[in-house]
């Protein structure tokens, strides 16, 4: 049976990307929801325009719609079906981008509602990282039972034997 560690992150991996499939794909076709996609065009509009330095780098608001949202479909997809370390690649991924939405979010004054979503994915992907990256814990299975003839000696048996001078 699978460790309830393992059984945390397969959920939250498999949770998070389709999660972020579902968004990405929001942000690059109007085929699920065409009110959610004018939702993010308007909004990606804003940030651009909140952002002088994306224009001078030629960076509009489709570009950067596009991109995040190819990004996130691309690491949605690594963080369901990919086993191994690029879940963790894709994690850190999806983690930047959620902190770049967050900064986004503030620096055009959007109210919390608007953005409340991206705070607990970003907590969850967080949460997600950490499990992944603890190392399992093997002290159970290293303990030695107590009737074990090759015990380590203590402390006090390893001490060197002499007289201590005290000054």
């Amino acid at each position: 049976m699978a460790s309830p560690r393992t059984i945390t992150i397969v959920a939250l991996s498999v949770a998070l990307g389709l999660f972020f499939v579902f968004m990405g794909t929001i942000k690059l076709t109007p085929r699920l929801s065409k009110d959610a996609y004018s939702e993010m065009k308007r909004a990606y509009k804003s940030y651009v325009r909140a952002l002088p330095l994306l224009k001078k780098m030629g960076i509009n608001s489709i570009l950067l719609r596009k991109s995040i949202g190819a990004l996130e479909v691309a690491c949605g997809i690594v963080m369901t079906l990919v086993p191994g370390r690029p879940k963790d690649v894709a994690n850190f991924f999806l983690l930047l981008l959620v902190l770049a939405v967050l900064f986004f979010h503030q620096l055009v004054g959007d109210p919390l509602k608007r953005y409340a979503h991206a705070l607990v994915f970003g907590i969850l992907l967080t949460c997600r990282l950490l499990i992944a990256r603890k190392p399992e814990d093997r002290s159970s299975e290293k303990k030695p039972s107590p009737g074990n003839a090759e015990e380590q000696p203590s402390l006090y048996e390893k001490a060197p034997q002499g007289k201590v001078k005290v000054s």
